[in-house]
C-alpha cells in the first residue's frame, strides 16, 4: 500500500487531525508506528461507542502499524473530566479491576490479539513519588488548563474543579512518554488530553505524536454520547436479539450517523430508511455475534413484529410543546394497560421493557426516536414519538 493509501485510511471518518502533514512525513519513514489508544475501565462493559475509536486501530494493525491499548486503570481512580460540568465520583480498586478484565476480554471483538500490545497505566503510576507528582505538574500552568472548555465553563459559573481533576490530562499524557507513541487516537472531547500528551513528549526529547481526533458516537437518545452510565448504550456483548432490535428502534437521522461512524459497507441512499437499519443491525451482530446469530436475530425480531394483530406500528403524535410523555399514560394509551396503576404495578413486577430494557414506573419517553415497547411475551410495539408539530 502506498504513503498516500496509508495517510487516507487513517484520516478517513476523522473529525480532525494534527498535526496532519506530519502524518503523512511519519509514514513516509517506512517503520511501523505505534498507535495509542486509552481506555478507562469506569463501567463494566464495552459498547459501540467505544468501538468507533477501537475500528480505527484495528485499520492501523492492517495497515502494519504497532496497537498499543492503556487500560487507564489508574487514571480511572480519578475519572476523565472531559465534556463533565461536574466532579466524577471515585470508583472502587475492585470495580476498577472488575471493569479491566471485561475489557481486556472484549477488546478483542475488534482488535487482533496477536498485534495488540496491552499496557497498564498503573505499571508506572503506581510507583510515582511525589518528587515524580511534582516534576510532571511543572509542565502544566494554570492559566492553560483553564483553557480546556470544560473546565473555563466550570470555573466561570463557580461549580467546583477538584485538584485532582487537572492531573488528569498530564497523566494521560505521560502515558504517551512511556510508550512513546507516534499516534494517539480519541475522540473530539479530548482534543486537549491529546495535545498535552504532545507537548509532555516533545518536553521529553521525544516526537510529538500526532492526534487523530474521531467523532463522538451518539446513544440511543441521539442527544448525548453514548454511555452505559446514562443508559443509551448498545453494548457488544448484548444478546444478538436485544442488540438487533435497540438498532432497528433508532430514529432515521440517527441511523444515518450510526451507518457513517460504524458501518463497513457502502450505504445504498436509495434504500428506505427501515431497510437501511435491517442492513445495518445486521452488519453488526454479525460482526460482534456472527451471520448466523444475525440471521436469527432478525426472524426473531420480525416474528415478534408479527404477533401484532395490526402490522402498522403504533404511532403516538405528541400535543405541541410536549417534551416528554409518561410510560404508564403510554401504556394505557395504546391499550397494554387498562389504567394508568395498572400499568404501574406492570413496572414494578418488571413486566415492562423498553428497547429490551426493564424499566421502573418512572420511565418517560421522549421525541425524536422509535422505540420498542413490550409487556410480557406477547404485546409488543413500535413507538413513534412525533414531535414534528411541536
Amino acid at each position: 500500500m502506498t504513503i498516500d493509501e496509508q495517510f487516507q485510511a487513517i484520516v478517513a471518518g476523522a473529525a480532525n487531525v494534527f498535526p496532519v502533514e506530519e502524518l503523512r512525513t511519519r509514514l513516509a519513514a517506512g517503520r511501523p508506528l505505534r498507535v495509542k489508544l486509552g481506555v478507562d475501565p469506569t463501567a463494566p462493559d464495552i459498547h459501540l461507542g467505544h468501538t468507533v475509536a477501537l475500528t480505527k486501530l484495528r485499520c492501523c494493525q492492517d495497515l502494519g502499524h504497532q496497537a498499543v491499548l492503556i487500560i487507564g486503570d489508574y487514571t480511572a481512580r480519578i475519572g476523565d473530566p472531559s465534556g463533565r460540568s461536574v466532579t466524577r465520583p471515585p470508583l472502587s480498586a475492585e470495580e476498577i479491576e472488575r471493569f479491566a478484565a471485561t475489557y481486556e476480554a472484549q477488546v478483542f471483538k475488534v482488535l487482533d490479539r496477536k498485534r495488540t500490545e496491552i499496557r497498564r497505566n498503573s505499571e508506572w503510576f503506581a510507583e510515582f513519588r511525589l518528587d515524580d507528582v511534582l516534576r510532571l505538574v511543572s509542565q502544566m500552568t494554570v492559566a492553560r488548563m483553564l483553557e480546556r472548555d470544560d473546565f473555563q465553563e466550570r470555573y466561570g459559573t463557580g461549580t467546583p474543579i477538584g485538584l485532582h481533576e487537572f492531573l488528569y490530562p498530564l497523566m494521560q499524557g505521560y502515558d504517551s512518554v512511556v510508550v512513546r507513541a507516534d499516534i494517539e487516537l480519541g475522540g473530539t472531547d479530548q482534543t486537549f488530553n491529546l495535545a498535552v500528551g504532545r507537548d509532555l513528549q516533545r518536553g521529553a526529547g521525544q516526537q510529538g505524536q500526532i492526534a487523530v481526533l474521531l467523532p463522538l458516537l451518539e446513544g440511543l437518545d441521539g442527544v448525548q454520547k453514548m454511555s452505559k452510565s446514562l443508559g443509551n448504550h448498545i453494548g457488544i456483548t448484548e444478546t444478538p436479539e436485544e442488540m438487533y432490535g435497540k438498532l432497528m428502534s433508532i430514529s432515521d437521522t440517527l441511523m444515518r450517523r450510526y451507518v457513517a461512524l460504524l458501518s463497513t459497507t457502502a450505504a445504498e441512499s436509495q434504500l428506505h430508511p427501515m431497510e437501511a437499519k435491517k442492513r445495518l443491525a445486521g452488519e453488526l451482530v454479525a460482526r460482534y455475534h456472527g451471520a448466523e446469530a444475525a440471521a436469527q436475530a432478525e426472524a426473531f425480531f420480525r416474528e415478534r413484529f408479527q404477533q401484532r394483530q395490526d402490522n402498522a406500528p403504533v404511532q403516538v403524535t405528541l400535543e405541541p410543546g410536549t417534551k416528554e410523555i409518561w410510560i404508564c399514560q403510554l401504556l394505557k394509551q395504546i391499550g397494554f394497560a387498562a389504567s394508568t396503576s395498572e400499568a404501574r404495578r406492570l413496572a414494578s413486577q418488571g413486566a415492562v421493557r423498553v428497547d429490551g430494557n426493564p424499566v421502573d414506573a418512572e420511565f418517560r419517553f421522549r421525541p425524536g426516536r422509535d422505540r420498542l415497547i413490550a409487556v410480557g411475551r406477547r404485546r409488543l410495539a413500535e413507538v413513534r414519538l412525533d414531535a414534528s408539530e411541536a
